[in-house]
């Protein structure tokens, strides 16, 4: 009896009825795998916003006032204040590394500075700097530079151990080797191994952009290594590349002008050597005007005015 009373309910059934049952299922359908592609859309848009976050805050990590100000205090030559500034960070923040490799800079700069290395025209006059007298570095400076170079590196390695992509530790890795290239060429005139410095210094400096695309500075050290490298004769050059060395003389000066046009510690030493690029390239013009500006910030720097009165002063 069961079987013949349900075949009558279904023959009796509304034909328009269950059209409309079918087109609400469908509809129903629809909007569940609407729901399902606006959710992927949400979730990659998240991920999105995080990544983006993680760049920027992987870009504020490198940046500090304080130690901002200490760099510019460099560039003007006030050493004293750097030294104060940097020590007072250290104090305050016993485990940041950048502070140590700041301190560092301020001691090889200001040997620089008392030895003369710094003057540009050694840079584009090569027979001069190779035929420079012996300098005599100040003994209690290089102490005090390798103390701080060492510690900075020590707390930096630590940092990696933990977080192999960590961008402030992997900054201070691309500043201690260039810092030890730049004492052992400039200083100690040692270019071999000025040039093995330069060449680790690199590998820092790509993976740091490869976990931090807004950082830079970075590209200082590599646009120096392929534009000086880029300069040498033909027959050195080829060495130099199979030895693992880069150069390319554009990709040197577009690093280089990337620093300059957007780097933080690193960007007036940066527009320091576009204007010594522009006097081996023979504009003046272009040399003059990247040294007024930098005179114009940095007024206690004598370099700057001193290549500006030879600038005026050739014919």
């Amino acid at each position: 009896m069961a079987e013949p009373a349900l075949c009558h309910r279904t023959s009796n059934r509304d034909p328009n009825a269950a059209g409309q049952n079918i087109r609400a299922q469908s509809k129903k359908g629809l909007l569940l795998r609407n729901l399902t592609v606006m959710r992927t859309i949400f979730r990659a848009f998240l991920i999105l916003i995080v990544s983006v976050s993680a760049t920027y805050a992987g870009e504020s990590n490198l940046k500090s006032d304080e130690i901002y100000s200490a760099w510019l205090q460099m560039y003007d030559l006030q050493f004293g204040q750097a030294h104060l500034e940097l020590e007072r960070w250290q104090q305050a923040h016993p485990d940041d590394s950048l502070g140590l490799a700041s301190d560092a800079a301020a001691y090889l700069f200001s040997e620089l500075a008392r030895l003369g290395s710094l003057e540009a025209e050694l840079f584009v006059d090569d027979n001069r700097f190779k035929n420079r007298k012996k300098l005599d570095p100040d003994p209690k400076v290089k102490i005090s530079f390798n103390e701080k170079i060492d510690q900075a590196d020590r707390r930096a390695d630590a940092v990696l151990q933990r977080s192999e992509g960590d961008a402030r530790a992997l900054f201070v890795k691309t500043l201690t080797h260039g810092l030890r290239a730049d004492y052992v060429a400039l200083i100690d005139g040692r270019g071999v191994k000025a040039l093995s410095y330069t060449k680790t210094g690199r590998v820092y400096a790509e993976r740091l952009l490869a976990a931090d695309p807004h950082a830079f500075d970075a590209y200082l050290g590599p646009g120096v290594e392929n534009y000086l490298l880029s300069l040498k004769p033909v027959a050195l050059r080829v060495l130099l590349r199979l030895s693992g060395s880069q150069v390319d003389r554009e990709a040197g000066l577009e690093k280089l002008r990337k620093a300059a046009a957007q780097g933080y510690y690193l960007e007036p030493f940066a527009k320091l050597l576009l204007a010594v690029a522009a006097l081996r390239d023979n504009e003046p013009q272009k040399a003059r005007e990247i040294l007024s500006a930098l005179h114009e910030r940095f007024p206690n720097n004598e370099l700057y005015s001193l290549e500006l009165n030879r600038l005026t002063s050739t014919p």
